[in-house]
């Protein structure tokens, strides 16, 4: 990796002029997500290998964002994608009431690696949809209504799922008629407890917690929401004891306790589940993303066997036409065998230990803008500040900065596509990303991290 963009063109990339008709007719038709359509002005991506990306000028990029943190394995990997080849060709789709053979073995593969006993699976096709049905479930489950999930998360963009979300993606969407409540999770930078340590942080979160359900009454509450480690909200650690005090609390009340590790699971955080680090069992378990590092849309619920024997011989009122899709599963299938096959869970926690937390560390030392590093695993947050002493962000809560823009075109420009966040540069490399590929993208960062010292000097 250069300190410039790298031109290296795959033979699949395609030409200039079949690019620039990828873009024309994009901006002529295609509606983005979670953008104003007017100002955007989208890269066109022609070819992917690895941890890297090619855009439509045979620029070569290292993709230290994952796109949203979910190749896990990299892009193209071509035992999920000849995975893929052999499914379509035997059986490209099939309605989830019937059995098929892929689907069988990639609930049998996520079950032997959840936590406890949590072995039946509903598949969904994506995240949100995984985390609307767990809650659907917890609330038929339990004869109540309401939902507890964190301030500072985010959960998904179906109705429900972004009303669970706590940060400004809510928003737009909350008329406050969804059953849902928020609190303060534990997050020691930014603490809501006035706290000075791990310890006063978790107790004190855990007491805020109890008196909110108290106050709002667990009789009336179906379910608690939590990331395991949240994601786009700016990767912040739970510290020691704060999940095993949820879990105690939730077991008090008889509230359904769902982890939700759309993001976290599969290898992200060195663990197969997030959940791992904490020594606890969710009720429920949602997952997506790294399942199948996105190949072909897939997600699910995990569920323990008191939750299941609720629809033994009561109906469950849910479904999706594409649950469990032949070919989704099948990369699913793929995935985890060789997640396992290769040690890649073991070196996402090998990078994490001995090259990005270390550098990170420099970083923190290093650069006045940097208030705080985090994270375990291929699983980290920058989180960048005006003054070190007040903790001001460097862009607001909800929002951009030029500082923060100008970061981010200067990563792109020497070869890096980065995840930002409000403040936060993420480095979420894939879990298999190289050593070497690893040092380069933090090298990059190292050099572009100047931009926003001198903004603050």
């Amino acid at each position: 990796m250069t300190s410039t963009i790298e031109s290296s063109v795959l033979p699949q990339s395609g030409d200039a002029g079949t690019a620039g008709r990828a873009y024309e007719l994009d901006r002529k038709h295609v509606f983005h997500s979670w953008s104003a359509q007017d100002l955007l002005d989208p890269m066109v991506i022609t070819a992917a290998e690895g941890s890297h990306v090619w855009d439509g000028d045979g620029n070569k990029y290292l993709d230290f964002s994952s796109q949203l943190v979910n190749t896990n394995i990299g892009h193209q990997h071509p035992a999920v994608v000849a995975a893929i080849a052999a499914q379509a060709a035997k059986l490209c789709t099939i309605a989830p009431s019937y059995v098929n053979d892929a689907r069988s073995e990639a609930a049998r593969l996520i079950a032997e690696r959840t936590p406890g006993e949590l072995d039946r699976i509903f598949f969904t096709n994506g995240g949100a949809d995984a985390n609307e049905h767990a809650v659907r479930m917890a609330r038929l489950h339990t004869g109540r209504h309401k939902v507890l999930s964190a301030y500072r998360s985010y959960h998904g963009g179906t109705q429900l799922a972004v009303n669970l979300t706590g940060d400004p993606r809510r928003w737009p969407s909350d008329t406050g008629s969804t059953g849902t409540v928020h609190f303060f999770p534990p997050y020691l930078y930014r603490t809501a407890f006035h706290s000075t340590t791990e310890e006063e942080e978790s107790q004190r979160a855990l007491e805020h917690l109890e008196q909110l359900i108290s106050l709002e009454g667990p009789a009336t509450i179906a379910a608690l929401i939590l990331e395991s480690v949240p994601g786009t909200a700016g990767i912040y650690m739970p510290p020691p004891g704060y999940l095993q005090g949820v879990r105690e609390l939730c077991t008090r009340h008889g509230i359904v306790f769902i982890a939700d590790e759309v993001m976290a699971g599969f290898g992200r955080t060195g663990k197969w589940f997030a959940v791992e680090h904490f020594d606890v069992v969710p009720d429920l378990l949602t997952f997506a993303k790294g399942v199948n590092s996105g190949y072909v849309p897939l997600g699910g619920v995990a569920i323990n066997p008191e939750i299941a024997a609720t629809f033994g011989e009561r109906v469950y009122p849910g479904g999706l036409t594409y649950s469990g899709h032949p070919l989704a599963t099948a990369a699913a299938v793929a995935t985890i065998n060789t997640m396992e096959r290769e040690g890649i869970v073991e070196h996402a926690a090998f990078l994490g230990e001995t090259v990005i937390g270390p550098a990170l560390a420099g970083f923190a030392e290093r650069h006045a803008s940097v208030g705080e590093v985090r994270g375990t695993g291929v699983f980290w947050a920058i989180e960048l500040v005006r003054d070190r002493t007040t903790r001001e962000p460097l862009a607001p809560y909800g929002g951009s900065s030029p500082v923060m823009n100008e970061l981010v075109a200067a990563c792109k420009s020497k070869g890096l596509l980065p995840f930002a966040n409000f403040n936060r540069i993420h480095v979420v490399p894939p879990c298999n990303t190289s050593v070497q590929d690893t040092e380069a993208g933090l090298a990059i960062l190292d050099e572009v991290l100047e931009i926003a010292d001198q903004a603050i000097a």
